[in-house]
């Protein structure tokens, strides 16, 4: 999508501290954390959101909480708090399918 913030964060058109890329998946800093850790990982095809995923979906998901998961032991989240949060609906800020990734203290809910 041309006015998706994430696909102008994708293509570069849009400045952003990744912290992760691959292939298939992009891992950036939110602007806003609501925690001292919040990382955004998103798929690198546009997907609205939640309401849009398909069976054939079903590898790219497992890539996505693969990375989340080696993101949890290599941020040292494994026996703290953390949560992994997808929003959907109008809880859906940004129109581009993700997770969020929140560690340490909370400042508010996603």
């Amino acid at each position: 999508m041309d006015d998706c913030i994430f696909c102008k964060i994708i293509k570069k058109q849009l400045p952003s501290k990744i912290e992760f890329e691959s292939e298939d998946i992009i891992v950036f800093q939110d602007i806003h954390p609501s925690a001292d850790l919040h990382l955004l990982i998103a798929p690198k095809i546009h997907l609205d959101g939640i309401q849009n995923i398909g069976p054939e979906q079903r590898e790219l998901l497992g890539k996505m909480f693969i990375v989340i998961n080696n993101l949890v032991a290599e941020k040292n989240l494994t026996d703290k708090n953390y949560r992994v949060v997808i929003n959907g609906g109008k809880s859906q800020i940004v129109p581009h399918l993700h997770f969020h990734l929140l560690g340490g203290k909370w400042y508010r809910f996603v």
